[in-house]
């Protein structure tokens, strides 16, 4: 590894990175200087294209501390030539996005870019026609080391690069950074799977399933970019913490448009005020409830009793019941919605009238069918055979109406199961209802029943692991023309309704045809750590691949007995904070006030989940619940014992004691004053 004073190619690099950036300084002014005053029809073609300038002005952003070209290929010869004996070679430098100089010339070639890929792919057994890759190492935003590697040279041995691992090991405070610079061979090819096929990645902690997901996201923009601009992207995560900390990191690769919610926010058609116990969450999130909301919407639908009569002029037009009952039973049988099916009832009773007009000598036209579908009578029929259903007050119903509930639901759910999700105070009206989290996403499906859902091009599931199959029916519906990429680990399963299978979860998904990739080697996690979580592998996912870490550093890992609790519990948190980089304090749920108030009282700053950290502030306290996702340097893990109590069964405690222990990209510190898990033994 060459370092500054030892080799004079570092300055040639250190001058091609401060002709990029002036490269990129220019693009920007360009698009600045643009001037659309006269290219624009009307004031909404200038507003579309004012938007999609200031876009682009966001994505040519030079982001002060992070590298703008990461890695150096030298090709044996140019990439698509002839590869003849003499043939001339390109060097390109990889980079997060392309910058080219004042007459078109590429100084940053994109990482998504095919040229790039060798980047990642190539090795001593296929070296991709690589004749050197270059790895840069940065201290800020300052060039300070370069390392090569001769990938055609026999006599090289192939060694673990130590900038890669620098990178990998890098302190981080703030929010989550890419991993564009250390993306691994097994991950570039799910990062670059095709658009039309959808992709779940089964990945243990530090294994880097997130940054794949998100990466994968900002590949498919690069090669589909017209497409997804049309269809659309979504990444959906756990809760706003973990969006928060994601947040960052597509805007480092230049892509500005990716929507970001969770699941919550897409079932978000009412208001969430209540909670409800977890076996009654358990069966409202089953896949039955699906065949039980589809009965109750399509029991509205009742067979005509009498014909109807449309009066035109001095004419009287009638459509007898028996018709009448062939075109209902026919718009029931096709695989239409309910809200689709109660639009084309009177266009086709219409229609039978204008057969009867054409019968008798008439040329009735589509005004003349519009006409008669706005018929008083043809309405009124309408109205009592297909009414209009509100999808909130159909889930309303179910469960506070007893004998409703046990008319649709019988044969799917049982006796007990109806008690169970029926509401013991029921509502007056949806506005008053107290609804909980899977009482919304019934409401979803319910809405979906009756109206076609929106679907997007792209959508990436991050911690799918923790959905209901309900939960997976909204996701799905989302991408039903499209394609998911659907990340997780069935270890890190913390809900009761915590998914079994990655086979089940994709049927709910309706993505049964996805392939499913496993990653186990970790890169965050240092090797005791990791090491030592794996024991609880056993009692919660058996036959789960354990991570092996990949890091050389073990790692800083520590077992104490906090005889004097909190103070013991505060002076490991103020030892780690004397290291550079983000610490930590997961602690259960219920022990997160007193742990609070023993750091306010030693004059310890913290923040909670989802805040940002400072260099003068690096300590955040995290409930168990919120710690899944995220990543600290070092990481205090207080009370095992008391992360398993805190969840409604021990396997569901076990999985949550594995999440905290996995948090530490640097060293963990455990303290305890009760003895610890025996499956930790």
């Amino acid at each position: 590894m060459s370092t500054p004073g030892h080799d004079d190619p570092l300055s040639k690099e250190r001058s091609h990175l401060a002709a990029s950036r002036s490269a990129l300084r220019a693009m920007r002014e360009d698009v600045e200087s643009l001037d659309i005053t006269d290219v624009t029809a009307n004031w909404v073609n200038a507003a579309v294209l004012e938007a999609q300038i200031e876009q682009r002005i966001k994505a040519l952003a030079d982001l002060s501390g992070t590298p703008l070209f990461f890695g150096r290929l030298d090709y044996l010869h140019a990439p698509g030539a002839e590869q003849a004996e003499g043939g001339e070679g390109e060097r390109f430098y990889v980079g997060r996005r392309h910058v080219h100089d004042a007459d078109g010339d590429p100084m940053v070639i994109d990482w998504r870019a095919p040229v790039s890929q060798p980047f990642y792919r190539a090795s001593k057994k296929d070296p991709q026609d690589v004749s050197l890759r270059r790895r840069f190492g940065y201290t800020g935003g300052d060039l300070t080391a370069y390392e090569d590697e001769h990938l055609l040279d026999p006599a090289e041995a192939a060694t673990t690069s130590r900038l890669l691992q620098q990178e990998i090991e890098r302190p981080r405070v703030g929010p989550m950074r890419d991993i564009v610079a250390t993306i691994q061979p097994e991950q570039d090819e799910i990062v670059r799977a095709g658009l039309a096929g959808s992709v779940c990645v089964q990945g243990g902690p530090g294994t880097g399933k997130t940054a794949v997901g998100l990466h994968r996201v900002a590949y498919l923009l690069y090669a589909h970019r017209e497409r997804l601009a049309r269809t659309g992207t979504l990444v959906i995560g756990p809760n706003r913490s973990f969006l928060h900390y994601i947040e960052q990191v597509l805007p480092a690769l230049g892509e500005l448009t990716v929507r970001q919610a969770t699941v919550d926010d897409l079932v978000a058609h009412v208001e969430v005020r209540g909670t409800d116990e977890a076996a009654t969450a358990v069966i409202k999130g089953d896949a039955r409830m699906a065949e039980v909301l589809r009965r109750a919407l399509y029991s509205h639908v009742t067979p005509p009793a009498e014909g109807v009569v449309v009066v035109r002029g001095s004419r009287r037009w009638r459509v007898p019941v028996y018709e009448l009952e062939e075109i209902v039973r026919e718009l029931l049988a096709r695989d239409i919605r309910y809200g689709a099916a109660r639009e084309a009832l009177p266009q086709r009773i219409a229609h039978a009238v204008l057969v009867q007009m054409e019968r008798a000598g008439e040329a009735p036209d589509d005004r003349v069918q519009n006409a008669v579908a706005r018929n008083a009578a043809v309405k009124a029929l309408v109205k009592s055979v297909w009414p209009q259903v509100d999808p909130a007050k159909l889930v309303l119903r179910l469960l506070t109406d007893a004998d409703f509930l046990a008319e649709h639901a019988e044969g799917v759910l049982t006796g007990d199961e109806q008690k169970a999700v029926l509401w013991v105070k029921p509502a007056r009206s949806v506005k008053s209802a107290r609804w909980s989290p899977a009482d919304a996403v019934l409401i979803d499906e319910a809405t979906d029943l009756i109206e076609r859902t929106h679907s997007l091009g792209h959508v990436v599931l991050d911690e799918a692991q923790d959905l209901s199959p309900m939960q997976y029916r909204a996701v799905g519906r989302r991408c039903t023309t499209g394609s998911a990429t659907v990340l997780g680990d069935l270890a890190q399963g913390t809900t009761p309704w915590a998914t079994r299978s990655w086979e089940e979860a994709l049927g709910h998904l309706g993505k049964g045809e996805a392939v499913v990739e496993e990653l186990t080697a970790g890169f965050r996690v240092p090797t005791d750590v990791i090491a030592y979580a794996s024991r609880l592998l056993p009692h919660i996912a058996p036959g789960l691949t354990p991570v092996a870490s990949i890091r050389e550093n073990p790692g800083f890992f520590d077992i104490r007995t906090a005889d004097a609790g909190p103070a013991d519990v505060v002076a490991a948190c103020r030892e780690l904070l004397g290291r550079e980089g983000s610490v930590g304090l997961i602690a259960a749920d219920a022990r997160v006030p007193e742990l609070a108030a023993a750091l306010a009282a030693a004059g310890i700053g913290h923040v909670g989940p989802g805040e940002e950290t400072t260099h003068a502030t690096r300590l955040t306290l995290v409930p168990a619940s919120l710690a899944k996702g995220l990543e600290y340097d070092y990481v205090v893990l207080d009370e095992p014992q008391a992360v398993v109590d805190g969840e409604p069964d021990e396997r569901t405690g076990l999985r949550r004691l594995y999440v905290a222990l996995t948090r530490a990209v640097s060293g963990l510190v455990v303290t305890h004053t009760t003895g610890l898990p025996p499956q930790l033994a």
